[in-house]
């Protein structure tokens, strides 16, 4: 199975200046944990993401405001992959950099979908790849505490 067969495909996005409460509004919006940032609007070359997580570690905790820039709080050259890479690639990304969603990019490094573990999960309920094992294994690694 490939890539493109599990993906959403054209996944909201944000680019670096545009603000928290934005970046906060679009993931209500479209039910959604993480929103990759292209470097300037009408363009979608990856330059970062934005997860949920991002927001309540890096700017909530903090004290940041609504207004402050993506830029300062997304986690920059994040883990991608092709819409024609095998799944066995994007459960070893999510496993290897305790990642839950990948930006799935074409040739030009433009956004054109992202994967979730959800998707993974779906994928393995609907018996196609990853088995049911498979995902549990993944979900185990990528849910590994991490020793600091």
């Amino acid at each position: 199975m490939k890539a493109r067969e599990l993906m959403t495909p054209n996944p909201a996005q944000v680019n670096p200046t545009d603000t928290l409460e934005r970046v906060s509004q679009l993931m209500a919006e479209h039910d959604c944990g993480c929103i990759p940032v292209v470097n300037a609007d009408g363009q979608r070359s990856v330059v970062g993401v934005v997860t949920d997580r991002d927001i309540a570690v890096r700017a909530v905790a903090k004290g940041r405001p609504g207004s402050t820039p993506v830029s300062d709080i997304m986690t920059t050259n994040p883990e991608c992959c092709a819409a024609d890479d095998d799944i066995d690639r994007v459960e070893r990304l999510m496993s290897d950099r305790q990642i839950r969603r990948v930006v799935v990019v074409d040739g030009g490094n433009e956004v054109v979908g992202i994967i979730a573990q959800a998707d993974l999960a779906r994928a393995a309920r609907r018996k196609q790849e990853p088995t049911p094992t498979e995902m549990v294994a993944v979900l185990e690694k990528i849910s590994r505490p991490t020793t600091t």
